[in-house]
């Protein structure tokens, strides 16, 4: 069973890869939101694939900051991203939706420095879960 959640997990740390790289493609086509979007959803699964890991099998939300929590349950070291979780939950809803804003669109509300921190704090996210969990050779 414990190879079955390495396995699990792996799977999400890769696609959070991904994620991450699909964010800076569309950071460089000046996609702004779609970047804020990706970076929130590669942050998230970062963080699922920790608490997949170490056997939770119930994890149910997308917010950064409730992961956080849960991750901190497991290692109070995860408590110093807390100052990165909230701002990244900013990006789950109101990059996607037109009505997430108060006016506008998604695509003309985000700008590219909106995009850069989106990035940087999900490259921080992933850097502080590959410090604690070697997910290859598992």
């Amino acid at each position: 069973m414990k190879r079955q959640k390495v396995e699990d997990a792996l799977r999400w740390v890769l696609q959070s890869g991904k994620d991450l790289e699909a964010a800076k493609y569309n950071f460089g086509g000046r996609l702004f939101n779609v970047a804020c979007f990706l970076a929130q959803q590669s942050a998230e699964k970062m963080l699922k694939a920790f608490l997949i890991k170490h056997g939770d099998n119930t994890i149910w939300g997308h917010s950064v900051a409730d992961l956080v929590d849960d991750c901190s349950h497991i290692d109070s070291s995860f408590e110093s991203l807390f100052r990165i979780a909230g701002p990244l939950d900013k990006y789950y809803i109101p990059t996607r939706y037109p009505d997430g804003l108060p006016g506008g669109i998604p695509s003309n509300a985000y700008i590219e420095e909106d995009a850069k921190m989106a990035i940087s704090m999900a490259e921080e996210i992933m850097d502080f879960v590959k410090s604690k969990e070697n997910f290859y050779n598992s």
